[in-house]
């Protein structure tokens, strides 16, 4: 076996560790979100997350990690849809964002 063939082999091995790596984090995200929105009382809309960004990162022991941020919608009253998001290090949730309500008052006439 040649050099390319063993370069070609190790790429393909390195991607599908890398697809495998970032299902995992995926799953991790949307049981998160799914947790997260059912404690709030929330909808999760679609079932799913959005991959938004992914870089390297410094865990806390100096380890680099990948950090992916997803972005997931919910609804809060079954006809309007709002964003979230959940950031992960790894596969580890670093945090879970969702957005407070907006409340509208209304103005008080003066006079």
């Amino acid at each position: 076996m040649g050099f390319f063939e063993l370069a070609i082999i190790v790429l393909l091995a390195a991607f599908i560790g890398f697809w495998l790596d970032t299902l995992k984090a995926r799953e991790a995200g949307v049981r998160a979100a799914r947790q997260a929105c059912a404690e709030e009382g929330l909808q999760f809309l679609d079932d799913s997350v959005a991959g938004r960004l992914l870089r390297p990162a410094r865990d806390d022991n100096g380890q680099l990690r990948l950090r992916r941020i997803y972005y997931f919608e919910y609804s809060d009253t079954g006809d309007n849809r709002r964003s979230g998001s959940v950031t992960l290090l790894g596969s580890e949730i670093e945090v879970l964002a969702i957005r407070p309500r907006l409340y509208v008052v209304p103005k008080t006439p003066t006079g």
